[in-house]
């Protein structure tokens, strides 16, 4: 017989699953510290783990919840597809590391008679107990409750429970999923009072008919009770239906509970109650009879100190950030997390697609053989997951979709899932994306498509999927229903690019429902170097193999909780209210978004400003309006549109004139006070172009000609300039002592650059033909007046022929310099003559060196956050000012960071220092640092980049885009930058 860890069954001893829920039932936490000791093997400590009488004194104590890996022993591992063992299954390795856990215990003294259940609400990834020396039974799946009934066993004094649990079980072979390795018993473990003859199990059908505005509640349980609902006046038997008119429906937007309760045998048990019908129709998903669209993130549990073992205020700061963010919905990637976390989805109002713990694979590097869901001694295990879920989270009204798994392939078990799904809980759809037939799914579903393939499956005109005959019943099928992209925008690093391109493709196609950022949060993990500095670790800080590296580093949020410019970027782009300004008819464009509810709990305001300052009272003359309001809004319904008068406006006769439109909460609510912004729009009023500062009037010293000489001596003088007499690099204006330009091609990768292993892989083709150690040549210094001074060159990498021919314009006019760029490419930059590589540059720019005691820079353009070419909707136009320093987003693994584009001007000022202003003409690409590129990509961690004693500016055309092509498509090309002829201008005074 197979050892229980290797048993390929679900569990054994275990009560039937059931819904989760609260009561006034007693409960004791057997939360705390616990007596623990690791073993290298699958057989513990020995057979003498569970009795009473053994003497554990000398063991380690450990927290519990936890993961062992997380608390000082063993070590976490991360893979992202692979199997950290041999694919052997159900068998597992002889080192299994095994961690026995024993806890004493004494009942409370008012512990009622009646049964007695010992619930675990997650173990990884095989837990077998004892109570009092009595073996009560095993359990699997990881992310998922099992209960013993220990009536009978438990006593009131001097309880002793044993728990073994095995790092590798059978269990393990359907937990493939991309996230780090983590044992142990890290959810509640608590013991639960049940009354007899009481409530165990209950199911809540809470539809809602949208043509009668009313909500159809049947509570039906496995021992009679009552059902009250004081607010409704309602109070019926179990099983009894009844039809209430005028109830307020459930929805993400509106989450309207009913508190309610549920009493049998002594126990008052809550039941919040929300009304709401899902259904597809018509090829697509509609909620209370309207379509709904979902602008959702996958969400792995993570802590960088905890791992998976999450409180409550960890779930409730997630749920804040993602409504505060626009985010309306959740994909429970890939398991079902724990139910607190669902309780608060209903409270503060998500759409959940709730995914079965299931995910197989690994076994892509078998070629698929024996994949569980295809072989039968699988089937009670892999169906035991879905039950188990379904039964525990039924009730929740947020909970909308069922997942039947992840990235498992196809096979019968998925077949008999969905049979049992179906008899159970027909009230769902259901989805499951990667068996091609997509018979066991309501949803056509993809991970990571382009965006013109997206257009495609928006029109239901994509191709079939492999495997599949055009034209056959699975195509036509497929064809005809609605579209859920369960993952997109890999948030990988810098990134992801595109989000308010994919998102205008979801919103003008009706077969879209949604879509999934992959995901939420960096799963890095807390540590501390030989310095005691602290960091996040990856995969690759692991010394194992097979290994993941750094693709756990993925997400929305750094693995503190902090907000990465693509979350800010996310959120403008999924934004429920669309703001626009059409000037010529003089109105304002207010498109609502929202699937369910109207505008009435927004209030919209305005504001002028000219180049980024406040267009006050004291700025407009004539008796002129103000520069901002109310802006006034009729009602408007969900998914249409209102158009209302532009506000009186003066623009102003010199300068750039912008209104911002701001949608912001009306009133307060759970997760964001009053005031918060949810959407907001800009448009330029009138033509009018920056304003410049005033120069003063030109000394003889500093209006003079072309010279030689100068304060820096040796050097060529023009106007208050002086430029280095053999590169013809500007080396001081006015008192501003400097080096540069030189032409910059290079960034520091972004893990976007790097693609997935050979896909994508733009950083390492840049590498091979050497973009990143360009070499440069003055090949002249022409004067062809007294105020000009021409610098032609050329920079190359060595070993190529590939390079750019630069021509450097100065021109010194009116107390200012004025240089232009021209950069005309040479060389095989396409089918180059050795590798036969096309590459284009990553940036076109011009680097400069500047004294490392400038602080600060203030600019007008795009701002505060960074942006590049496809990640700017966030960046508002205005005026700005930071530290240098805070200018740095600190991504886990160092990369190309900090980008401003459309930038007019800024100005660099630091103690001591004159102000270095440049002028763009028109806009510039500028990123300031305390740090090179090539330091920037030498880095491992943040702590490695050190101050050089400079600022390195880069004043540039531009740089390429992010993209997502970490674990996605390619870069689109309009987001590159051709190799062709490029030119680029600006002035700079100080």
């Amino acid at each position: 017989m197979l050892d229980f860890h290797e048993d390929p069954g679900p569990g054994s001893g275990r009560r039937a699953a059931r819904a989760d829920f609260l009561s006034d039932a007693p409960r004791l936490s057997l939360n705390g510290r616990w007596r623990f000791r690791l073993s290298d093997t699958a057989e513990g400590t020995g057979p003498s783990l569970p009795d009473p009488a053994l003497d554990d004194t000398g063991w380690d104590t450990i927290r519990v919840p936890s993961h062992w890996v997380l608390e000082g022993y063993d070590r976490p591992l991360y893979t992202n597809t692979a199997y950290p063992f041999p694919i052997d299954p159900p068998r597992l390795p002889d080192g299994n590391p095994t961690g026995d856990y024993r806890l004493g215990f004494d009942l409370p003294d008012a512990w009622p008679e009646g049964r007695t259940v010992l619930r675990f609400q997650g173990v990884d990834s095989c837990g077998t107990a004892w109570l009092n020396g009595s073996l009560l039974g095993h359990s699997k799946g990881s992310r998922l409750p099992f209960e013993f009934d220990v009536t009978g066993l438990v006593r009131p004094r001097g309880n002793l429970l044993a728990v073994r649990v095995q790092r590798w079980s059978s269990g393990s072979y359907l937990e493939d999923q991309d996230m780090w390795w983590l044992p142990g018993i890290f959810r509640d473990v608590e013991l639960l009072a049940r009354p007899s003859d009481g409530i165990d199990d209950f199911t809540v059908r809470a539809s809602y008919d949208a043509p009668n505005r009313s909500g159809t509640l049947r509570v039906t349980a496995d021992a009679p009770g009552l059902v009250e609902i004081p607010e409704l006046g309602l109070s019926v038997a179990t099983g009894e239906e009844v039809t209430v008119p005028g109830v307020e429906p459930w929805s993400a937007e509106h989450p309207r509970l009913y508190r309610g309760t549920l009493r049998a045998a002594g126990e008052t048990i809550d039941l919040p109650i929300g009304f709401r019908t899902v259904e597809i129709a018509g090829g697509r998903l509609l909620v209370n009879g309207a379509p709904v669209l979902f602008r959702g993130v996958n969400r792995h549990e993570h802590h960088p100190e905890r791992g998976r073992a999450l409180d409550r205020d960890t779930m409730i700061r997630d749920i804040e950030l993602m409504k505060q963010h626009n985010v309306n919905a959740v994909r429970t990637a890939h398991y079902p997390p724990h139910p607190e976390f669902l309780r608060l989805c209903d409270e503060y109002g998500l759409w959940v697609v709730d995914e079965c713990d299931i995910e197989t694979h690994g076994f892509i590097y078998a070629g698929w053989e024996g994949n569980p869901p295809a072989e039968p001694m699988w089937r009670d295990a892999l169906l035991d997951r879905a039950r188990r879920m379904v039964q525990r989270d039924k009730n929740h009204p947020s909970v909308v979709i069922w997942s039947l798994g992840n990235e498992s392939g196809s096979g019968p078990a998925f077949g008999d899932i969905e049979r049992w799904l179906r008899e159970h809980n027909p009230s769902r759809p259901l989805h499951y994306e990667r068996d091609p037939s997509y018979r066991h799914s309501d949803f056509y579903s993809l991970m990571y498509p382009s965006l013109d393939d997206l257009e495609r499956i928006g029109e239901r005109k994509e191709d079939p999927p492999e495997g599949v005959a055009p034209e056959s019943p699975d195509d036509v099928r497929r064809r005809g229903l609605p579209f859920l992209l369960c993952e997109y925008a890999h948030a990988m690093g810098n990134g992801p690019g595109s989000l308010a391109d994919y998102q205008a493709i979801l919103e003008s196609h009706e077969r879209f429902c949604g879509a999934f950022v992959w995901e939420w949060i960096d799963h890095g993990l807390a540590g501390h170097d030989s310095l005691g500095r602290p960091y996040f670790r990856h995969g690759g800080d692991i010394d194992y193999q097979p290994n993941g590296g750094r693709y756990c580093l993925d997400g929305l949020l750094f693995p503190d909780r902090t907000p990465s410019p693509g979350l800010a970027e996310l959120r403008k782009a999924i934004e429920p209210v669309g703001i626009a300004v059409d000037a010529a008819a003089g109105e304002v464009v207010i498109v609502n978004k929202h699937d369910l509810i109207g505008l009435g709990h927004l209030e919209f305001r305005w504001r002028v400003e000219v180049d980024g300052s406040r267009a006050g009272k004291a700025q407009v003359a004539g008796g002129a309006p103000p520069g901002s309001g109310p802006l006034p809004v009729p009602p408007c319904g969900p998914r249409q549109t209102v158009r209302v008068p532009l506000p009186e406006v003066a623009v102003a006769a010199e300068g750039e004139t912008w209104i911002t439109i701001e949608a912001a909460l009306a009133t307060a609510t759970c997760w964001a006070p009053a005031g918060h912004v949810v959407a907001f729009g800009q448009a330029r009023l009138g033509d009018g172009t920056h304003r410049r500062r005033p120069l003063p009037a030109a000394s003889e010293s500093a209006g003079g000609g072309l010279r030689p000489g100068g304060a820096s001596g040796g050097g060529l003088r023009l106007g208050g300039a002086v430029f280095d007499l053999r590169t013809g690099r500007l080396t001081r204006l006015h008192g501003v002592e400097l080096d540069g330009p030189v032409l910059d091609v290079w960034r520091a990768p972004t893990e976007n650059d790097r693609g997935q292993g050979p896909r994508n892989a733009l950083a390492a083709d840049w590498e091979a033909v050497g973009l990143d150690r360009f070499l440069h040549r003055t090949g002249g210094i022409d004067r062809p007046d007294d105020r000009t001074l021409v610098v032609h060159g050329r920079s190359g990498p060595a070993t190529r022929t590939l390079g750019f021919r630069t021509t450097y314009t100065w021109q010194w006019q009116d107390g200012a310099l004025r240089l232009r760029i021209e950069a005309e490419p040479v060389g095989d930059w396409h089918d180059t003559a050795y590798g036969h590589l096309d590459v284009s540059p990553p940036r076109m720019g011009a680097r400069f060196a500047l004294p490392g005691g400038y602080t600060d820079v203030e600019w007008f353009g795009r701002g505060p956050g960074e942006s590049y070419a496809d990640s700017r909707s966030a960046a508002r136009v205005g005026r700005f000012a930071l530290p240098i320093d805070a200018l740095q987003t600190p991504y886990v693994v160092p990369q190309e960071n900090g980008n401003h584009v459309e930038t007019r001007w800024l100005e660099l000022s630091g103690t001591g220092l004159p102000t270095l202003r440049v002028d763009g003409e028109p806009h510039l690409d500028f990123t300031a640092r305390r740090w090179t590129s090539e330091a920037l990509q030498a880095a491992h961690r943040p702590h490695d980049l050190r101050d050089s004693g400079r600022v390195w500016l880069n004043l540039d055309h531009g740089q390429q885009g992010i993209g997502s092509a970490s674990c996605g498509p390619a870069l689109p090309g309009r987001y590159r930058l051709p190799v062709r002829r490029y030119s680029w201008s600006m002035t700079l005074t100080a």
